[in-house]
């Protein structure tokens, strides 16, 4: 056995420690919630339990909120994902320009991000969307028209608005990242060849910009499918079922009809939900930028 092939498994050894943790990390949680899926079991009743085989999922399919819940949570997260993907990739190529301020701002841009959750629903919903006393308000009344309310008339526009604004830098940052690693000879020669910028675009920056839109894709998919704090804070799912997306959906059910069962045939839905919809955006966008 020579040196490197030692080594080769000297590394495989150390790294079982953390693999084990992580794959004990991830997998007694979600065990546990296969568990409780099919027991009935509800935190009112501590003392009873029961197997309910899939009672639980049939009554969560059957639940009138459900259908609401998932198709919120779909357009929500294809209108994210659109907004973010499109935009993002405008304007992380117009940063990479060089221009005066170009690195204050590039900080401006990306700052949102770090903005938590919590923190972010509430700048919208007290100092942006207010009816009263915020700054779409505001505007309104300087140019002479009524002030809209958000939360009231366009609820999931205003939710969509919201995580939009704080997961746009994420997508920003790692596709003007990827620009940076662009082959510049590559776009030189193409500009000698008579390539305008929306040509080079096209069929230089958007294939070299596969991967990163399908890290991007797969990223937000997973977090966008989990959306809870901006809904709990602004709206708490209204007006109705409006902005109830299956995230909401599930707490109610957990923390406020303390059914445990049911919560958890909800969050294997929403487990088995986020794989379907990740897979199938891969797949289409990856399919899409091939075929330039």
């Amino acid at each position: 056995m020579n040196a490197q092939d030692h080594n080769r498994r000297i590394a495989r050894w150390l790294l079982i420690p953390s693999v084990v943790a992580l794959f004990i990390w991830m997998a007694v949680p979600l065990g546990m919630t296969i568990y409780y899926s099919f027991q009935d079991y509800n935190l009112l009743m501590p003392g009873f339990r029961q197997f309910a085989g899939f009672g639980n999922y049939q009554y969560f399919f059957s639940d009138p909120s459900f259908i609401a819940g998932l198709t919120n949570t779909l357009v929500l997260v294809g209108s994210v994902l659109l907004i973010t993907i499109v935009l993002g990739t405008l304007i992380a190529v117009v940063i990479d320009q060089p221009f005066y301020g170009r690195n204050i701002a590039r900080v401006l841009i990306i700052a949102p991000f770090f903005i938590m959750p919590t923190v972010n629903a509430l700048i919208w919903k007290n100092l942006i969307f207010h009816p009263v006393n915020g700054l779409s308000a505001f505007i309104s009344n300087l140019i002479g028209t009524t002030p809209i309310d958000w939360f009231s008339q366009y609820p999931m526009l205003a939710i969509i608005i919201i995580v939009s604004w704080q997961w746009m830098p994420f997508a920003i940052l790692i596709l003007m990242t990827a620009l940076q690693s662009m082959d510049q000879d590559q776009v030189e020669a193409a500009r000698l060849e008579g390539a305008g910028p929306v040509d080079i675009f096209r069929h230089i920056a958007i294939p070299h910009l596969q991967r990163p839109l399908i890290i991007v894709i797969m990223i937000e998919t997973i977090f966008l499918l989990t959306i809870f704090a901006e809904i709990y804070i602004t709206t708490g799912g209204g007006p109705g079922t409006q902005t109830t997306n299956l995230a909401y959906l599930i707490f109610q059910q957990a923390l406020l009809q303390f059914d445990v069962g049911m919560a958890s045939a909800g969050g294997i839905v929403a487990v088995i939900l986020a794989n379907i919809v990740a897979i199938f955006l891969i797949r289409v966008v990856g399919k899409t930028l091939a075929e330039h």
